[in-house]
Formats: C-alpha cells, structure tokens, sequence
C-alpha cells in the first residue's frame, strides 16, 4: 500500500524531518509545501539525493490540495519562538496560520493523521482538531517528547548509564509548566529515586537544565531541530507502518488525572497507524497531580482567549 507524507513548513524542523524520514522509513510520497515556493522546490531536489541510498520516493514541491490521499499531513509551519520569549507569546501569531492551513487541507478530502509541530503545539494541536472536526485520535502534537529525551540525556549523564537504559517522562505543558515524573522513573530497572546521588538538590538541578536547554540552544545557534525533527520521524513511522510506539505527546484528554477541560496535553499514549490509539494515564505523586491540573489549567486559560 501507497505511503505519502505532506509537510507543511519546509524551515529547520521541517527540512530535518524530512531527511531523517527518508532514512529511516520507505515512504513512496513526500510533498513539501512552504510559502517560500522556491525553498520547497529546492529542498525536494536536494533529498532526491538521498534516495540513492534510502530507495526511491516521489518527492515533490506541491500544494494542499496534495493532501487528498496523503496518510499523515505534518505541519511545522509557524512564527519561531525568539529568545526571551515564552511558546505561549507565539499563540495569536501561530493560530492564523494554522487555520491557514488546516482548512484548505480539510477541503482536499484528507482523511488521514495530522501530526503538529508547531508551536504552543499543546495549543495548536487542540485548534487543529477543533478547525479540522476530526476524530481526536487523528490528530496529535509532539508534545513533550523532545523535554523527555532531554531529561533521559541528563540522568544518563548523571548516572554515565546508556540513554536507552533510562526511562523517564517530562508531562504537562511543552512550555513553562511542564514538569518532570521523577516518581515513575526508572534507570537501569532500578528506581531514579533510590539512587543515592539523585538528591532533591540533583532534581532540581535537572529540572533546570531541561526546562533551560532549549532557551540556551536559541541563543547560541537560533532555533532547535535536530531532535524534533528526530521526533517526528518517529512518530510518522509508527503511523505509517503501524508500530504501537509509546511517547509522551500531545494527546486528547477525556477525564484523565482528573481534568475535565477538552484539551490537548502532554501524557504518556501509544501511537500507530489509527494516530493516538490509547491515552496512558500514568500514576503521579500527589505534588505531580496538583502540577498537571496546574498545566491543564494555564492551557485552558490560554484557549478562552484565542480568536479563531
């Protein structure tokens, strides 16, 4: 069967993606879209290329209206978050964008995922489905997956354990209030808790370093892309060829920790080729608990005043 990906935003998130899609999944159709026609054009030539290595897919500059029959629609179009600035402050700017974008899709007949990347994604997610109408599994956000391999890339470094030994979940808010799972985390199969070097003072110190890392990434070099780009190809494979993958992303809420809000939020989910086939509530401390509904909360905030 037929695999086609259309991307929306062909910037530094978007261009990664697409390459480090090719090499690690067979796609058949990868459509690029950007206002920057020229960019897109020039892209789809420059990762023709890279089909030498990968094995053939048709890729090409195109339009929304490609998106007829494509099996996921990822979109990373979108304002870039400056330094100094909150991924909240990006929402008015990003929300006519989206919806730009969203509802020309829609009128092509797409039927398949939608897959957001942009920024307040837990925002945007929410607004693509709302602009969509589609079923909630169908469509997802990134969520807080890149703050998760940052927190696995730190305790791997505080522990020198292999990063693929440590699991460990950022929840909540892809922004200012996310918070970290250190009563779940493990490292090893052991518990990161019962480690003697994880001292309260140590998780705070990796609280900061990942709550900072993507602020101190802008500054030095403008934008961050390599791991959520990285991300995102996970995330397309697993729809694509039906893998149940589980990662923290922006999932559709329905009761979950006790919000009632209809919501997009970070949570642990399993994805495969249906987009979100299962929500993953997982067991918080209390102070975890009072963090999540505090991030629901700020997120519902946000959304009473967003102008569609």
């Amino acid at each position: 069967m037929s695999k086609k990906v259309l991307l929306v935003g062909d910037g530094a998130v978007g261009s990664n993606f697409a390459n480090d899609l090719l090499q690690t999944t067979q796609v058949d159709e990868l459509v690029i879209c950007d206002i920057a026609k020229d960019r897109a054009v020039g892209d789809s030539l420059d990762l023709e290329d890279v089909t030498c290595f990968t094995g053939h897919t048709n890729i090409y500059a195109g339009e929304y209206s490609d998106a007829a029959d494509a099996d996921v629609v990822v979109i990373t179009a979108g304002v870039p978050r400056k330094p100094g600035e909150s991924r909240l402050d990006l929402v008015q700017k990003n929300v006519g964008i989206l919806k730009s974008i969203v509802d020309p899709i829609v009128k092509s007949g797409f039927s398949g995922v939608f897959v957001v990347s942009a920024n307040p994604v837990d925002i945007l997610t929410t607004l693509t489905q709302k602009l969509s109408g589609f079923p909630k599994n169908r469509v997802l956000g990134t969520g807080t997956s890149l703050d998760s391999a940052r927190l696995r890339v730190e305790i791997s470094n505080r522990l020198n354990l292999p990063v693929e030994k440590i699991n460990a979940w950022v929840l909540g808010e892809h922004g200012d209030t996310s918070f970290e799972n250190f009563s779940g985390a493990n490292a090893d199969g052991k518990r990161l808790l019962d480690y003697p070097q994880i001292t309260p003072e140590a998780l705070d110190e990796i609280e900061g370093i990942v709550r900072q890392k993507g602020g101190e990434i802008i500054a030095k070099k403008g934008a961050t892309y390599y791991g959520v780009a990285m991300m995102l190809a996970k995330i397309v494979a697993a729809i694509l060829e039906n893998q149940d993958l589980v990662l923290p992303l922006s999932a559709p809420i329905n009761g979950e920790y006790g919000i009632a809000e209809e919501l997009y939020l970070g949570t642990l989910c399993i994805v495969n080729g249906s987009g979100i086939s299962h929500v993953l509530e997982l067991e918080l401390s209390d102070d975890e608990k009072q963090k999540m509904l505090a991030s629901a909360a700020k997120m519902s905030e946000t959304l009473a005043q967003v102008q569609l």
